[in-house]
């Protein structure tokens, strides 16, 4: 009896990854619809504002025509994020020491860290562990969740990023002393249009881009919360990204 609700726990857990990762897929869909078909009279809109600007004299115009440009710049800039969630860069594998990608990681945000009084410290392995990945986008990935640590927090609160080993997996988790995420927040967690910021932590596409980079490394992140009890999102890779290639069809190296 006890190996059969195991077993329908996992494959509850699984149909739930699954049902996620289609939804997901789907708005990466409808996002690079969407992102295309804005982008084309948003450029309309911000060429008509600049060229009005330049041949603009009185001062109360010339600030509403900036104005109208600096949000249609906005607007494109957030268009690219939803892009860079729906089809983003293949990885550029490359065989890097992580441990000393994700210290240097942690030693750039600590001045975000101190500014808001919020203690960022690093624990777990620290000898070199030899991955095969995109140093830059899981850099991305990485800097997505402490950012997402930071806005949880507002000011003060604890982060910590864990590195652990396993045989053929390396797990980064980063944890906070937060308000946690409620149950509403967890079913929207990684959706790049939900945004519970007024609630008290930011999400959105950080999360999404996170999400999706981790994906097309072949891993999974995971999460931990509850109300009032802080988070914890861990990122699992596959040390050897050779073992995965989207198709199958890179050769080993």
């Amino acid at each position: 009896m006890p190996d059969e609700l195991a077993r329908l726990r996992e494959l509850e857990a699984n149909f739930a990854q699954a049902l996620e990762r289609e939804k997901l897929e789907a708005m990466a869909e409808f996002a690079a619809g969407a992102g295309h078909e804005i982008n084309n009279p948003l450029t309309v809109i911000a060429g008509r504002a600049q060229l009005l600007l330049r041949e603009e004299a009185d001062p109360e115009r010339r600030h509403a025509l900036a104005l109208m440009n600096a949000q249609a710049m906005r607007i494109y800039e957030m268009i690219a994020d939803m892009m860079l969630f729906a089809r983003p860069p293949q990885p550029n594998f490359a065989r890097f020491d992580a441990v000393q990608s994700i210290d240097h990681l942690v030693a750039d945000l600590q001045p975000a860290a101190a500014r808001q009084e919020t203690a960022l410290t690093r624990i777990g392995v620290r000898e070199p562990v030899e991955i095969e990945a995109d140093p830059t986008q899981l850099a991305v990935a990485l800097r997505a969740l402490v950012q997402n640590a930071f806005e949880a927090l507002g000011n003060g609160g604890r982060i910590t990023v864990e590195l652990q080993t396993a045989t053929e997996e390396l797990l980064i988790g980063v944890s906070d002393d937060g308000p946690g995420i409620s149950a509403e927040e967890r079913r929207h967690l990684f959706d790049p249009f939900f945004s519970a910021r007024q609630a008290g932590r930011g999400l959105g596409l950080g999360l999404s881009k996170c999400w999706r980079i981790v994906a097309n490394h072949g891993g999974k992140v995971e999460v931990e919360s509850a109300p009032g009890h802080g988070a914890k999102f861990t990122i699992t890779l596959p040390k050897m990204g050779k073992n995965f290639r989207r198709g199958g069809s890179e050769e080993e190296g």
